[in-house]
């Protein structure tokens, strides 16, 4: 295995932290932050410990946590402030190395091997790390140690969470001793139907997985089975990386909708809103795409239902209404007639936006300018300071999203 000394530092219920920070009021107190109940939007964010003790887990909706846990104070996310804090956080891990690569708002993976001639062995590292973070910001930071990043992530996720002190090792040492007897569930990147899939066919814990017949998991899923059975023996070859963020490969915006859309001509607003928001990030981004990809998903929790489908372009673009046609094909095909309440278009094979074939039965200089135009006004007066005349209509969403970032409320 590599000597390499690989952290995954994670926050506490990290929007919920900051709001007990910011409001001391709320210290002793259970504190749920979720979207907007008004708007159908009433799904947990995060929930700080004592919320959790009362059972409220993450990404359930608002009203099931509220049955549980009747007393807590419910806030509404401020990313604007959270992705502040985040990139404070940033800077502190920057004084420990100079290899600090963003997975999440509130995780971010670290190689510290040239550290520990400075800053001491990795746990002593660690801990410095959770004292420097609690001291400036006010927060607790969780700190997972492995040889590569698999082993980092899960050594944070199944134990520096629940540990006293908020660190774990994990390496070829322990692995069978501590990660093995671990329900297969419990493994980085085994979702609810991986784990549903692999329980069928007798693999229930990840020693299981790591101990079963490699060429039989590579014929039932190919290079993905290859890779489930790496991680379960504590294998990965990806380096931290500072350009993380710099490898794009799509670029898209989903709306949870504030009711049940069912009108094809109110769902289309949606979809010419959504177009345009996406070609307005991949020009911000200077890329182009040539597949559009639409994902719905229907009103009903208990039967969900929907569909994602992509077409392939002629030739690349970032003109919102290329992508808007090409969506509305996608959905007037594909789209049974039931009620959605979300819709995603995504834009993917991205390239850059400098550098295309030209089409010659296609306007691209007069979109060029067009696209221009549009991004001065943004750049200068906010993405709702041009809207189509269809989103003043009651089933428009623009203003609405002009108020938030990600999706929550700035």
């Amino acid at each position: 295995m590599s000597d390499k000394v690989i952290f995954l530092v994670d926050i506490q219920s990290f929007y919920a932290s900051i709001e007990k920070v910011d409001h001391p009021e709320f210290n002793d107190k259970p504190v749920i932050v979720s979207g907007d109940p008004e708007r159908r939007s009433g799904v947990v964010l995060a929930a700080c410990p004592l919320a959790k003790k009362w059972g409220v887990n993450n990404a359930e909706r608002l009203w099931e946590a509220q049955q549980k846990c009747p007393h807590a104070i419910i806030v509404r996310p401020r990313m604007q402030r959270y992705l502040d804090v985040s990139i404070q956080i940033t800077n502190i891990l920057n004084q420990f190395t100079d290899l600090v690569e963003i997975f999440s708002i509130d995780e971010q993976f670290l190689d510290v091997t040239a550290s520990v001639r400075l800053f001491g062995d990795p746990l002593s590292i660690a801990q410095n790390i959770r004292n420097t973070v609690m001291n400036t910001i006010g927060i607790s930071a969780r700190v997972g140690i492995g040889s590569n990043k698999v082993l980092a992530k899960m050594a944070c996720d199944n134990f520096a969470k629940t540990n006293k002190n908020g660190v774990f090792q994990l390496d070829v040492e322990n692995i069978q001793q501590d990660l093995w007897p671990l329900p297969v569930g419990k493994m980085f990147g085994v979702g609810s139907k991986m784990n549903h899939h692999l329980r069928r066919m007798g693999i229930r814990t990840i020693g299981h997985l790591a101990n079963f017949p490699l060429d039989l998991l590579e014929k039932r899923w190919g290079m993905n089975g290859q890779v489930l059975w790496q991680t379960a023996n504590g294998i990965d070859y990806s380096p931290v990386t500072v350009k993380t963020l710099d490898q794009q490969k799509a670029i898209g915006h989903h709306m949870t909708l504030p009711k049940d859309y069912e009108r094809i001509q109110d769902i289309k607003v949606v979809l010419l809103e959504l177009s345009e928001e996406v070609a307005r990030r991949s020009r911000l981004k200077l890329y182009m795409g040539s597949t559009i990809s639409v994902g719905v998903r229907g009103a009903s929790f208990n039967f969900p239902n929907g569909f994602h489908r992509q077409l392939k372009l002629d030739s690349p673009t970032n003109y919102g209404m290329d992508i808007f046609y090409s969506a509305y094909q996608l959905f007037q095909k594909h789209w049974d007639g039931s009620p959605i309440r979300s819709i995603g278009i995504t834009l993917s094979q991205l390239q850059p936006a400098n550098n295309y074939q030209l089409n010659l039965f296609d306007s691209q200089l007069k979109k060029e300018n067009l696209n221009k135009a549009l991004d001065f006004v943004y750049a200068k007066y906010g993405p709702a300071a041009l809207i189509h005349a269809s989103s003043l209509t009651n089933a428009g969403q623009a203003f609405h999203r002009a108020e938030k970032i990600g999706g929550h409320y700035k």
